[in-house]
C-alpha cells in the first residue's frame, strides 16, 4: 500500500460513513504542481473520536488539537477535524480549538494560500477558497488572510515561508514579507528543536543559498544564527579567496549542496568558517595579509555551542564540530607522514570531510591537488593498511615484565604508529619493537 492509497481509503471510509473528507495542505499543492507528495494529510468534519472508532488502532498523540494519525502497514496519514484556532499565547500552538462543520473555516486558519487548497479524491476536484492556484501560477508565497495575524499565531511560519520560497523558487508576497520583517525577532519564541528542524530542511532541500539569502533579507538570519550574519563584510586574502568575503564564500558553498545532502555535512558547510569573524586580523605592514589565526579551533568551539543551542544529538554535534575543526587539514596532506594521513582518513564519516573540502575549493581558489591526492590514496590503499589489526595488548606488555600505567598507552600508540608507517607488520615484529623501546628507555634513565 502506498501513502496515496491509504489516504484515498481513509477518505472513502469517512465518506461512506456520512462525512466530508478531503486531501489538504502540501499534498494538494504538490499534486497541482504535478509532483508526487511525500505524504498526505486529510481534513474532515468527523470528530476525533469518530475517526478513532472508524480506524481502530489509530494514534491519538494530536487528538487535543483535533488530529488523529491513522496507521496501516507502516504508513501514517494525519486526519484533522475541521476547526478554528482560538488564540496562540505561546506563539506556536493554539490555546484551544473549536471544531467546525465548515471546510472554509478550517482552510482560513492555515498558513499560506498554496497550502490552503482541498482536493476531493473521489472526483479529483480541487477546492480553492484562498487563491492558492493563482499564487502557484504567480510563484508567490502569500499568507492566508492577515499576514501579521498568521505570524503572531505561529512564529515558525516565518521560517516556513522562507523555506517554501527557497524550495520552489518563489517570491514572498510583499505584505507577507513585511510582516516577517516586523516580527523576525519573535522567532525566539519557538523551541530550539523546531527552529533547528526548519533550518535543516532549508539546508538539505536543494536551495540552501537562496534560503539563507531570504533569511538575511527578512531579518531572520541575525535572529536565528547571528554567528552567520556576522560573516557579512569580513574580507579574506584574495590569493586564497578571490570570490570575496566570508559571507559570499559560504553562500557559494551552500549553493552547491544538493537536495538530500546529509544534515551534518550541510551544517558543517554552513559553519566551517564561523570562527573567521572573531579571529579576523587586518594586514600588518607592507606585504602583510589578512589573517584568521586559529579560526578552526575557535570555530569548533562556536559550532559546538550552536549545536548545543539547537539541541542536536551528541553524535550529530561531534560530526559537525569535527568538520569545522578539521577542514583546513587538507592543506597539509601532501606533507603528512603516512601514519598521520592514515589517521586523518580514519575520521568518522570521512567522506563528509572530503566533500566539504571539495566544495571549499570550488567556492574559492579552485585548486584540487589535495583533494585528488586523498582520493588516490583511498583508492590505492587497502583498508587493512589504513586500519591495521592490533598486534599487541596490555596483557602482552605485562608478560614482557612492564608495569601497568600511562606508559602502556604510549607504547601501544607507538606500535600502531610503526604499523601505519610500515615498519612493523607482525606480532613478533611488534614485540621486538617494544623490547627495543624498553631498552632505549632503560639506557636513557641510566645516563
Amino acid at each position: 500500500m502506498t501513502p496515496r492509497e491509504l489516504a484515498e481509503k481513509i477518505c472513502r471510509v469517512l465518506s461512506d460513513a456520512g462525512h466530508e473528507a478531503y486531501f489538504v495542505g502540501g499534498c494538494v499543492r504538490d499534486l497541482v504542481l504535478g509532483r508526487e507528495p511525500a505524504d498526505y494529510d486529510i481534513s474532515t468534519d468527523a470528530l476525533p473520536e469518530r475517526v478513532e472508532a472508524l480506524f481502530p488502532g489509530s494514534l491519538t498523540v494530536g487528538a487535543k488539537f483535533g488530529v488523529v494519525v491513522v496507521v496501516e502497514q507502516g504508513i501514517q496519514v494525519e486526519v484533522a477535524t475541521f476547526r478554528s484556532d482560538i488564540s496562540y499565547s505561546d506563539g506556536r500552538h493554539p490555546d484551544r480549538v473549536v471544531y467546525s462543520h465548515s471546510a472554509a473555516d478550517d482552510v482560513r486558519r492555515r498558513d499560506f494560500t498554496i497550502n490552503g487548497m482541498l482536493l476531493d479524491p473521489r472526483t479529483g476536484q480541487v477546492i480553492d477558497l484562498v487563491g492558492g492556484r493563482a499564487d502557484l501560477e504567480a510563484r508567490l508565497i502569500r499568507a492566508i488572510g492577515d499576514p501579521d495575524r498568521r505570524f503572531a499565531e505561529d512564529k515558525l511560519r516565518m521560517l516556513r515561508a522562507v523555506r517554501f520560497a527557497a524550495r520552489f523558487g518563489f517570491a514572498i508576497e510583499l505584505t507577507t514579507f513585511a510582516a516577517i520583517q516586523k516580527r523576525a525577532t519573535e522567532i525566539d519564541r519557538v523551541s530550539a528543536e523546531r527552529v533547528r528542524d526548519e533550518l535543516t530542511r532549508l539546508l538539505t532541500e536543494g536551495s540552501a543559498r537562496r534560503g539563507f539569502e531570504l533569511l538575511d533579507a527578512t531579518d531572520l538570519l541575525p535572529a536565528v544564527l547571528p554567528e552567520i550574519a556576522r560573516m557579512k563584510g569580513v574580507e579574506q586574502p584574495l590569493q586564497f579567496h578571490p570570490e570575496g568575503d566570508v559571507w559570499i564564500h559560504t553562500r557559494l558553498m551552500l549553493e552547491r549542496l544538493p537536495a538530500g545532502v546529509s544534515p551534518t555535512l550541510a551544517w558543517g558547510v554552513m559553519l566551517h568558517d564561523v570562527g573567521k569573524p572573531p579571529t579576523f586580523t587586518p594586514p600588518a605592514g607592507p606585504g602583510g595579509r589578512i589573517r584568521f589565526d586559529n579560526h578552526t579551533e575557535v570555530g569548533a568551539v562556536m559550532a559546538e555551542a550552536i549545536c548545543r543551542r539547537f539541541r542536536f544529538s551528541n553524535a550529530a554535534t561531534e560530526q559537525i564540530v569535527s568538520l569545522v575543526r578539521n577542514h583546513l587539514r587538507f592543506i597539509d596532506v601532501q606533507r603528512m607522514r603516512p601514519a598521520t594521513l592514515k589517521r586523518f582518513v580514519r575520521l568518522p564519516h570521512f567522506e563528509e570531510h572530503l566533500e566539504l573540502h571539495r566544495l571549499d575549493c570550488l567556492a574559492s581558489h579552485g585548486k584540487f591537488d589535495s583533494y585528488e591526492l586523498v582520493q588516490r590514496f583511498l583508492a590505492e590503499t587497502p583498508p587493512e593498511e589504513v586500519r591495521p589489526p592490533r598486534l599487541v595488548t596490555g596483557e602482552d606488555l605485562k608478560a614482557l615484565g612492564l608495569r601497568p600505567g600511562p606508559i602502556f598507552g604510549e607504547i601501544l600508540q607507538a606500535v600502531e604508529e610503526a604499523q601505519l608507517e610500515g615498519r612493523v607488520k607482525t606480532r613478533e615484529g611488534a614485540l621486538a619493537f617494544i623490547q627495543a623501546m624498553a631498552r632505549e628507555t632503560a639506557e636513557g634513565e641510566e645516563q
